[in-house]
């Protein structure tokens, strides 16, 4: 017999869970260098209108398929289309969960450590020489991968309500205030006129670049996590009275705001200190202990508070990937939560080995011209992510019964609801095949 199905508490507590799934590293760590390597305002603006386009009618689909089947991510699609190949899309969203997190886990890992280096005040260096000196260590990008990853299936192991909702409702709101008020600091800093204008002023040439259209739907399904089956999965743990447009709309639009504010925090700093945009991964990990260094007595209390929700963010994000293959695992063999978090986990660590080391000892392996790190989430966001949310958009405008769809997303027949099935049936699938085209070079 298969154990009872989890719900959430309340309706506050799965949105805040579902802005912990999208609001993480996506929002500042990644957010803020793709932006960076992708011109500033130009990127922005193409990636706001993957939000809005494409973004938000697929996180809407996602909850309406959750919430419809009652089932894991695979499971789903077994159910709502039985013996027919829409279950493609979630045996991408558990072999993305699984690719994910293996190096979501190493960049989470470098938060905890970062965190506990300022409880100790060990960060006594110049930024950039301490961020390279712990990256290329043969030992410690692991040993706090490992830490972290300890975390995240402790949360897990513990359940829905108790472990994922009861955390949410705790840190999304404290990062978003510190991340607030760190964003005032910043603008003290004297690069403000120059961040404001490399956000917000585009240059209207970057649009004729497609690596840019590229680069921004990988971040708006990096960011909200669509495609991977844990807004599915999430979703599915509904009750059913409760309604999904008006949550999917808050979470799309408060994980944009975030990420626009995160980029409020770092880029005066960038500016201020000569750091240039486009330096790639390790941008937070040099930028922001700049800015604490440069709060003197106060900066140890801010990196310590900051470098925690950012761990925390990591956490929430993490906790609703391993959930997307938890789920599947405990229901295809009967296993218990708890066995299942334990067994996942493991085999998440040792997949996220290789890029640990990737920046470090493994720095001379590439794949794509890439380190690995940056393979696997190249792999990840412009591969099948762009692919899952495509099947997910197809399945919803066409594999289902309009009808169906529209009660099971509480649009029923209005003008929105319309909106949104003719969103997903033709403008989202052309525009993600077509950028898919480009990002494996055939167009």
């Amino acid at each position: 017999m298969s154990p009872t199905r989890e719900q959430w508490g309340s309706r506050l507590g799965f949105i805040l869970a579902a802005m912990g799934s999208a609001v993480g590293l996506g929002n500042i760590w990644r957010f803020s260098y793709v932006t960076g390597e992708n011109g500033g305002a130009a990127f922005l603006l193409v990636y706001i209108l993957c939000i809005a386009l494409i973004g938000i009618p697929i996180l809407m689909a996602e909850f309406t398929i959750g919430k419809k089947a009652q089932s894991d991510v695979v499971g789903s699609f077994q159910k709502l289309a039985p013996g027919k190949p829409w279950i493609t899309a979630g045996i991408l969203g558990v072999a993305s969960a699984f690719i994910i997190l293996s190096f979501y886990a190493v960049i989470a890992g470098w938060s905890v450590y970062y965190f506990v280096q300022y409880v100790i005040g060990g960060i006594n260096t110049d930024p950039g020489d301490f961020f390279g000196g712990f990256i290329t260590d043969p030992v410690q990008p692991i040993l706090w991968q490992f830490i972290f990853m300890v975390l995240t299936v402790g949360v897990v192991y513990v359940g829905v309500k108790k472990g994922i909702e009861a955390a949410n409702k705790i840190l999304m709101p404290l990062l978003a205030v510190l991340v607030i008020v760190l964003a005032g600091y910043s603008f003290t800093l004297g690069g403000t006129q120059e961040a404001l204008s490399f956000l917000f002023t585009p240059d209207w040439s970057a649009l004729t670049n497609p690596d840019v259209y590229l680069a921004a739907l990988g971040q708006a399904f990096f960011s909200l996590s669509l495609g991977m089956g844990a807004l599915i999965t999430y979703g599915s743990y509904l009750k059913k009275e409760d309604k999904l447009p008006g949550a999917a709309v808050s979470v799309a639009g408060l994980d944009t705001g975030f990420a626009i504010l995160a980029g409020l925090m770092i880029f005066p700093a960038v500016f201020a200190f000569g750091i240039n945009p486009a330096d790639g991964p390790g941008l937070v990990f040099v930028v922001l202990p700049g800015i604490f260094e440069s709060l003197g007595g106060m900066g140890q209390v801010f990196g310590i508070l900051f470098f925690f929700l950012l761990a925390a963010a990591a956490l929430s994000s993490a906790v609703s990937l391993l959930e997307v293959a938890v789920a599947y695992f405990m229901r295809q063999f009967n296993w218990s939560r708890k066995q299942t978090s334990l067994i996942i986990g493991a085999i998440i660590f040792l997949l996220g080995i290789p890029s640990s080391l990737g920046m470090g000892v493994w720095s001379d392996v590439t794949f794509f011209g890439k380190d690995i790190l940056d393979s696997m989430d190249f792999i990840a966001s412009n591969v099948f992510l762009p692919l899952g949310g495509l099947i997910i958009a197809l399945f919803i405008g066409w594999g289902w019964k309009r009808v169906d769809a529209l009660e099971a997303s509480d649009f029923g027949e209005s003008t929105w609801g319309t909106v949104w099935l003719g969103i997903l049936r033709y403008f989202a699938p052309i525009a993600i095949f077509v950028i898919f085209l480009r990002s494996i070079g055939l167009f």
